[in-house]
């Protein structure tokens, strides 16, 4: 019974930690990813606005795909992020939110 518990024990605890090391994984590639909005990179420039485009419509993201909108050199992404942009802000403001009616 004793080495049954044990063996739970570790288990358990070796679950904690890999989660736990997982979501400081994820966390520290989201904040990677915000941060290459702004590199010189016009590839990276663009996956991070691949991120954004899944990302849930935030004040942070709404503010931040506007500063990248007005110092975007490139029109492609300069475009890309105003759709993305244009999207945040109309679920932001409750437009194209479509809600049922239940009759």
């Amino acid at each position: 019974m004793n080495r049954t518990l044990k063996t739970l024990g570790i288990t358990v605890l070796a679950t904690v930690v890999a989660a736990v090391a997982t979501l400081l994984l994820v966390r520290d590639q989201i904040d990677r990813h915000q941060r290459d909005l702004f590199s010189p990179s016009p590839r990276r420039r663009l996956a991070c606005l691949g991120h954004l485009a899944r990302a849930e419509p935030t004040v942070d993201h709404i503010t931040l795909l506007r500063d990248f909108v007005a110092r975007e050199p490139r029109k492609l992404l300069r475009n890309r992020a105003r759709v993305i942009l244009n999207r945040m802000e109309s679920q932001a403001a409750g437009i194209g939110v479509h809600h049922r009616r239940l009759d």
